[in-house]
């Protein structure tokens, strides 16, 4: 997968990159990278947040979506969007008029952040009106968010209360103790996956993994850092990650500009060399594939 909601600031400036036209010549040569380390690699576009098929009709003048072979969405509408949860086959239909490309829905999910009956609500009325429809359906996610990390969002002031929710999605606690929509979560796989992102030397990448297996996913979405590429011990933690989910139809999502490459120094930032990106994506791919 090529970025993480590129049309959500959170993840990617369009404030600096008007109209996308440098994360399309970015994703066009990451594609092109690829696709060229290995042409059976499925090429998915970042999953859009918020669902726009704007967006990618803007895509689709860039030629992006010929370079890609999927597209993806990620929906919260108990959480952060402005629309219900029984809108979800409206939504995709949106998508399905720009595209024949297969569609995906990379994240999916609702927070214990007001009660954990939503979350089991959210599965529930998720897994009805999803399955059987994408391709690949990822709830989001596995863990909450340890409270002593930052949520990669903008920042606390741009989303108000609503930030903490971020520290709420997972089907385990902080601890590792599971809610109840652990159990239930079990009845819809393997047609649910999960995704879960692990930071740099995530201290939970075993325990995830026992929990994926015993819940019976055997479709995840994580994470390649391009920034986390420049740390001290970067191959090593790479390698060690993906070993561990080796038993898994994993999806690897290439994203995060390193500060010193950035037009900006953020992550969410235009990276001077589009090219670089897409070197990054296949030299991953080179090992991991």
């Amino acid at each position: 997968m090529l970025w993480n909601e590129p049309n959500n600031l959170s993840h990617w400036n369009f404030e600096v990159d008007r109209d996308w036209i440098t994360f399309a010549e970015m994703v066009n040569q990451a594609a092109t990278a690829v696709q060229a380390e290995n042409p059976r690699i499925r090429r998915v576009l970042g999953g859009i947040s918020p669902i726009d098929p704007e967006f990618l009709r803007n895509m689709q003048r860039r030629s992006v979506l010929s370079h890609v072979n999927t597209v993806a969405v990620h929906g919260f509408p108990l959480d952060w969007n402005h629309w219900t949860i029984h809108e979800w086959p409206e939504k995709l239909r949106e998508i399905h008029a720009v595209t024949d490309l297969p569609l995906w829905i990379s994240e999916v999910g609702a927070s214990t952040f007001g009660a954990e009956e939503v979350q089991q609500f959210g599965l529930r009325r998720s897994a009805e009106l999803l399955i059987g429809r994408a391709d690949r359906i990822h709830w989001y996610s596995l863990y909450d968010l340890p409270r002593a990390w930052p949520a990669t969002t903008r920042h606390r002031e741009a989303e108000g209360s609503s930030y903490y929710r971020h520290f709420y999605m997972g089907l385990l606690r902080e601890d590792g103790t599971p809610k109840p929509s652990a159990a239930d979560f079990a009845s819809y796989a393997p047609e649910l996956g999960i995704c879960q992102w692990f930071h740099f030397e995530d201290h939970r990448l075993d325990d995830a993994v026992r929990w994926l297996k015993d819940l019976g996913v055997r479709h995840l979405r994580t994470g390649l850092s391009w920034a986390d590429s420049f740390r001290p011990g970067a191959d090593r933690w790479f390698a060690r990650q993906m070993k561990a989910l080796d038993s898994f139809h994993t999806t690897i999502t290439y994203c995060f500009t390193p500060e010193h490459l950035g037009v900006l120094p953020n992550h969410t930032s235009p990276p001077k060399d589009v090219g670089a990106f897409a070197e990054f994506c296949a030299e991953m791919t080179r090992r991991c594939a």
